[in-house]
């Protein structure tokens, strides 16, 4: 049985082959992507193998991440094929110090037209874990299914865990609206002060925390980057009140995309493992510091095997 469901988008990377702009990069290497499909993808490295949602376009880039979930083991049951919409494409821009931007090619595209009830009411009803992103909060119709999906997964009393994932390229002046829709239907936030401060909130890693809580979420799980992870928990948390930080692993990273990404894989991983609060922390941070050792998001998702030996050496 499939404990958690992830739902989102899936879509090609192209990595570029030099730091720089983009219109000065010559060579790009294509990597399988998404936040969401990173999620599942991660989650599968570390034997908590979900259910996954999402749409590609029935095209050679959806016969390619078709084929590559397949091969990480994920189902296919909630993988859809659109005959009548390309596949999302996404550049990624590297500054020099391994951090990125992207530029999206997503007008229209296949994972913008998920629907909702794709997801039966009784699958909900054997999950106790729903993770969602936020990129398919940006058009319609996926938008609606989403929500959708989070509003029937708390009617079936499954934790919801939204990562907002903001992308300013490709969102309006209704993002901030939106996330607090979403807030409302979240338990666990997993974000970024930069994705807070798209909806206008800032201040430091405790503000921000309790400003999350304000807006609904029990739990809140905000990554500060090479400055580790803070979680913060109210009494509703099945875990108890909390406020915890890790200060997360040095490493020389090589690509940083999909980072968040497996921090996510991380904390849910063990959150359904039952894990405390702390623990959670610890493994997510050594999760998405192994990923940035390697190149690509998806591809340099880690095993628990690898995960453990990354402890060690640094135990």
């Amino acid at each position: 049985m499939h404990d958690i469901l992830v739902a989102g988008e899936t879509l090609i990377d192209f990595i570029p082959g030099s730091a720089g702009p983009l219109a000065e990069v010559e060579t790009f290497t294509r990597r399988p992507g998404g936040a969401p499909a990173n999620v599942a993808v991660g989650l599968s490295h570390l034997d908590a193998t979900p259910w996954f949602w999402t749409r590609v376009g029935d095209d050679p880039f959806g016969d390619t991440l078709v084929e590559t979930l397949t091969e990480h083991g994920l189902p296919d049951r909630f993988v859809e094929r659109d005959p009548e919409a390309k596949t999302t494409l996404a550049f990624v821009e590297h500054d020099s110090m391994a951090d990125r931007t992207f530029s999206f090619y997503r007008d229209g595209t296949a994972d913008t037209r998920m629907t909702a009830g794709a997801v039966p009411d009784d699958v909900l009803a054997e999950v106790s874990w729903v993770a969602v992103g936020g990129v398919t909060l940006a058009s319609e119709p996926a938008r609606t299914a989403t929500l959708d999906l989070a509003r029937r997964a708390t009617e079936q009393d499954a934790t919801v865990v939204f990562d907002p994932n903001a992308r300013p390229e490709l969102w309006g002046d209704d993002f901030p609206e939106l996330l607090s829709t979403m807030f409302a239907l979240a338990d666990v936030v997993k974000a970024t002060p930069e994705d807070l401060a798209e909806a206008g909130i800032e201040g430091t890693p405790e503000e921000l925390c309790e400003a999350v809580h304000e807006a609904g979420p029990h739990t809140v799980l905000l990554t500060l980057g090479s400055s580790g992870a803070v979680a913060s928990a109210t009494a509703e948390a099945p875990w108890g009140p909390t406020l915890t930080e890790h200060p997360g692993y040095p490493v020389e990273p090589v690509d940083t995309t999909g980072a968040g990404d497996a921090f996510t894989a991380g904390a849910l991983a063990a959150l359904a493992d039952g894990e405390a609060v702390e623990e959670v922390l610890a493994f997510a941070n050594a999760v998405a510091a192994t990923a940035t050792t390697a190149e690509g998001a998806m591809t340099a998702l880690p095993t628990r095997a690898a995960v453990a030996e990354f402890r060690d050496e640094r135990a």
